[in-house]
């Protein structure tokens, strides 16, 4: 079943004895683009994104099945709008969201966007002096924030795990999100970002990170950063639950980013 409008309610009923891949059927296959986090970190603007979708197309990526623009944390400005709504940083994205998916969208491309369960995002809350009013995080506005982005274009969310309100919960954070996007009337694909497996994942998201964070090395044996020969062994663990439209989640790539080796980056 697609994730359309007429199927949502049905969905959300069903959603107890099937998993969320079986619902939205969004990604048969693992998905596959850039992110733009492992490269730029906090420091994006429009101009820079849209610059990455034109290279996405002429460097034949897009062609070889690379076809989701994700953006990841500081997209946003530091405080919603009168209405409460998350808006983007007016001094870098000046055109605002829905014109960023419309261009990427023009290229053939999907639109990424990142948030967060908790009261803000993991930068906004780990960089707190600059931040300390921005609400960034989704908490008990799930269904607001995910209108907003149906209504900007975004087909897939990054949904992370920082600054967690006070006596919530993780999985029901996470399901309310679930639930907001099948709400939205528009098709989403819903990244879990939540730092480790946990068995109430495949029927809540389309998927879901088994680890820490990847670092820029091939082993960082111990720490919340992992080295790829470290992220291999830990999301191997959980190879049985994953399947069509749900996918364990390694983290990003680190190809191309001034450390691996060529033998390192084919691995």
């Amino acid at each position: 079943m697609a994730g359309s409008g007429k199927m949502i309610l049905a969905g959300v009923a069903l959603m107890s004895a099937a998993s969320f891949a079986q619902i939205n059927d969004l990604v048969k296959t693992p998905p596959m683009g850039w992110n733009s986090w492992n490269v730029f970190h906090q420091n994006i603007n429009e101009t820079q994104i849209r610059g990455i979708a034109d290279v996405m197309v002429s460097s034949g990526m897009k062609d070889a099945g690379y076809i989701y623009l994700n953006l990841d944390d500081n997209w946003m400005a530091k405080t919603r709008d009168a209405n409460g709504d998350l808006q983007a940083d007016p001094t870098r994205f000046p055109s605002g969201m829905k014109a960023l998916g419309d261009y990427i969208h023009s290229k053939g491309l999907k639109f990424g966007i990142y948030g967060d369960r908790g009261l803000r995002t993991c930068h906004h809350y780990y960089n707190s002096a600059s931040f300390p009013n921005s609400q960034s995080g989704s908490y008990m506005k799930e269904e607001r924030d995910a209108k907003m982005f149906a209504s900007w274009g975004v087909d897939y969310l990054k949904y992370d795990n920082c600054e967690p309100a006070s006596g919530s919960n993780q999985q029901k954070d996470y399901e309310r999100m679930r639930d907001a996007l099948l709400n939205s009337g528009r098709d989403i694909v819903f990244s879990i970002c939540a730092w480790g497996y946990q068995d109430w994942m495949p029927k809540t998201g389309n998927l879901w990170r088994t680890t820490g964070d990847i670092g820029n090395a091939w082993s960082i044996p111990t720490g919340f950063f992992r080295g790829i020969v470290e992220i291999i062994d830990e999301n191997e663990k959980h190879y049985t639950v994953a399947g069509s439209g749900r996918w364990n989640d390694p983290d990003m790539l680190q190809v191309g980013n001034g450390v691996l080796t060529m033998d390192e980056s084919r691995a």
